[in-house]
């Protein structure tokens, strides 16, 4: 023990123990929430499989922090290749569908993993090493580097939408690109290009892509006359809104909510843990959690502002994107103003793929933080 002390007070100087801690915080909280919200199941097995996916994250975290991602990152082709691998095990026998139909999960034994979760990371850091390349050593805004940048999100969005049919799991990919992008620098006239590009291919993605229950789970939230009485499409978002409702400022108590102990709220350890949060812990408890998540997310873009390169910073935003997007959607999920797509709340939802996945990309952004600026840096100051 003696011999690791050293180690150990070097991690802690050096680590992002600031980031670690707001998400050891929201974690445990989210633990909290998921015993509550999957008591009137009668199984532990969620309770113990968010206990050990943290505990797995734990170990990432430290990991990828002492890692040096330059390290990492030159090694793209075989993150291509880890990416691509693991969607396709979707084809196989491992792979399995859930209640919507996506096949999003493999299967092993017990234990599920899901793959979009897990290519996030490589998908950030092979994007933010192509984008500083090309920002470095050749021009961001022409159209090679531009037609090279929309190839690879291209692929892996196709990827995703054919194998899996997870269209909540590709507009996170989307939303990292767009931001990783205009971090970058593109200008401003590309993303007026790719708007224009989206409003000419959406009439046929709409008509000949999503079929019918999709369309309508899309534009439930701003057509009333879709499912009017509320029992089919607007079910999971109703019952929501009620959960939410009845906890007023402080909630029900943990274990107490009617809406989340009589079974009335649908997947109320994944998607609309919020709302449970809501409903047993109030509007104060809902307030406490956008502020982490906003503190998590500030503090991956600082460490990205202060980092020392091009693609350290972009692979801080890539990060910081990645919880933006799920954070937003999957209150306003909650709250009745979002299309319900199955996106998880980052670290407050029951899912070890999500929750281990997540603490690695922590420990990406705390790694950044983690080397010292090289002395031409340093002497900038």
């Amino acid at each position: 023990m003696k011999k690791l002390k050293p180690y150990i007070k070097d991690f802690v100087k050096r680590a992002d123990m600031t980031l670690l801690i707001l998400c050891l915080i929201s974690a445990i909280f989210g633990i909290v929430v998921i015993a509550s919200a999957s008591a009137s199941l009668g199984s532990t097995r969620y309770l113990i499989v968010q206990l050990a996916s943290l505990l797995i994250g734990l170990v990432l975290f430290v990991l990828f922090t002492v890692v040096d991602i330059d390290i990492i990152a030159d090694k793209w082709a075989i993150l291509i290749v880890f990416e691509v691998i693991l969607t396709l095990m979707l084809l196989t026998p491992l792979g399995y569908a859930d209640n919507t139909g996506n096949r999003a999960w493999l299967r092993f034994g017990f234990v599920g993993v899901q793959p979009a979760e897990v290519i996030k990371i490589p998908f950030i850091i092979v994007l933010a090493k192509q984008v500083a390349y090309l920002k470095n050593y050749k021009s961001l805004n022409s159209v090679f580097s531009v037609g090279q940048l929309l190839l690879h999100v291209a692929f892996i969005l196709g990827l995703i939408i054919v194998v899996s049919k997870d269209m909540g799991s590709a507009l996170v990919f989307l939303f990292i690109f767009v931001v990783v992008l205009f971090a970058a620098g593109l200008r401003f006239y590309w993303f007026i290009a790719g708007l224009a590009a989206t409003a000419a291919v959406t009439p046929f993605f709409w008509t000949h892509v999503l079929n019918q229950r999709y369309r309508e789970r899309i534009l439930a939230p701003y057509d009333l006359s879709i499912d009017p009485q509320g029992f089919d499409i607007r079910w999971q978002s109703n019952q929501s809104k009620i959960a939410l409702a009845s906890g007023q400022l402080t909630g029900t108590g943990l274990f107490n909510g009617r809406q989340t102990q009589s079974g009335a709220l649908p997947e109320k350890q994944t998607d609309f843990i919020f709302s449970v949060i809501g409903e047993e812990l109030g509007m104060i408890a809902c307030v406490i959690v956008i502020i982490l998540l906003l503190a998590i997310i500030f503090r991956c873009i600082y460490v990205g502002l202060k980092s020392h390169n091009t693609m350290s910073m972009l692979i801080c935003f890539g990060v910081a994107a990645w919880l933006i997007f799920q954070t937003f959607e999957n209150i306003g999920m909650c709250i009745g103003i979002a299309p319900v797509i199955g996106i998880t709340l980052p670290f407050f939802s029951y899912g070890g793929s999500s929750l281990f996945s997540i603490f690695a990309g922590m420990g990406v952004v705390s790694g950044i933080k983690y080397r010292p600026k090289p002395e031409r840096f340093r002497s900038l100051r």
